[in-house]
């Protein structure tokens, strides 16, 4: 069963959260704590959502996304932050089920895209995408401001 999250679920996403930064090969920079994200899921400034797949036993995936905005379309869109189905659930379709559950989600909202990225190396993945007709965005390549980068860059927003 895919549905919204809720309150009661952020342990799980947490957890699920973890288990994806594990796979990627980078869990030491996974600082998430479940304040954290409890406030961004439920707080007064909400600025995250989440959908959870649900089987016999608990939470075992998750679509955690926010709205972007796409100023060439004049709608928005959604972000897909992450997704993740936890190894012994997959091959049920919970993935599938997710993606179609936000496809569905922007389709309804009037939104323009579902956006999202992924690792080069995870060819089991981005097989999965292209599979349901996602497609790679050749023309563009992703960058990050964040750390010590970020903060000489704020130092000088006012020169």
């Amino acid at each position: 069963m895919i549905r919204r999250a809720t309150p009661a679920d952020v342990p799980a996403l947490v957890q699920l959260v973890r288990d994806l930064a594990e796979y990627e090969q980078a869990l030491d920079e996974c600082l998430l704590t479940t304040a954290q994200l409890e406030t961004a899921l439920f707080g007064p400034d909400r600025a995250l959502y989440a959908h959870v797949a649900e089987t016999d036993h608990g939470v075992v995936g998750c679509a955690i996304w926010f709205l972007n905005f796409s100023t060439w379309k004049g709608v928005h869109g959604i972000f897909l932050e992450d997704l993740y189905v936890q190894p012994e659930a997959r091959g049920r379709g919970l993935g599938r089920d997710l993606l179609a559950t936000l496809a569905r989600e922007a389709v309804e909202r009037g939104y323009a895209r579902v956006d999202w990225s992924v690792l080069t190396w995870n060819k089991p993945s981005i097989d999965f995408y292209e599979s349901i007709g996602a497609e790679h965005q050749h023309e563009w390549t992703g960058y990050r401001l964040s750390g010590s980068a970020l903060e000489r860059l704020a130092s000088h927003a006012d020169d």
